[in-house]
């Protein structure tokens, strides 16, 4: 089954206890970022700690209410353009909000996930697979129909491997 629009957005809200990411890719072209991600690569940034929309409100609410949300994100240097802008627009500010986002850089090293796809992974319960063309260009997103005792072992590992958003980006030009 896919997932898309009131469907999708629902997992977020209807989580109990925690909702969580793995990303492996470069870049996500995503349309409703272009302008923004022209911007900044002519230059314009955010204050992260100036941000408030819909997503980091409703990451501070969850916190309050004991929820969590967390990712972690396999990557290797140099960071793509499209990896600096999500580091300078996105992370930082969730990761204020209260996200838990991790790094998992795997440039001098074996990628302990080689081959898993993105996914969402909602209570340790369910998971959502992200489909994406190569360049980053989603496809759908479709809910896993088996087992999900891997998932929750890609995701021990990825935790395991992975170093806090904050201290992985120290000293970095972003």
């Amino acid at each position: 089954m896919y997932l898309a629009g009131e469907e999708w957005a629902a997992r977020f809200e209807g989580f109990r206890r925690e909702a969580w990411r793995l990303e492996t890719l470069p870049q996500y072209l995503m349309p409703q970022e272009e302008e923004e991600f022209a911007a900044f690569k002519a230059g314009a940034r955010i204050d992260p700690h100036a941000v408030s929309n819909e997503y980091t409100d409703r990451l501070r609410r969850q916190v309050t209410e004991g929820r969590s949300q967390g990712r972690v994100h396999v990557l290797t240097r140099p960071l793509s353009d499209y990896l600096r802008f999500e580091f300078s627009q996105y992370y930082a500010p969730h990761a204020l909000a209260g996200e838990r986002i991790r790094i998992l850089d795997v440039t001098d090293r074996d990628n302990p996930l080689e081959g898993v796809q993105d996914f969402w992974m909602f209570d340790r319960t369910e998971v959502v697979l992200m489909n994406y063309h190569p360049d980053g260009r989603q496809i759908n997103r479709e809910i896993h129909e088996g087992d999900v005792a891997q998932y929750i072992e890609y995701q021990r590992i990825a935790v395991a491997e992975s170093v806090p958003f904050e201290e992985y980006v120290k000293g970095i030009d972003v």
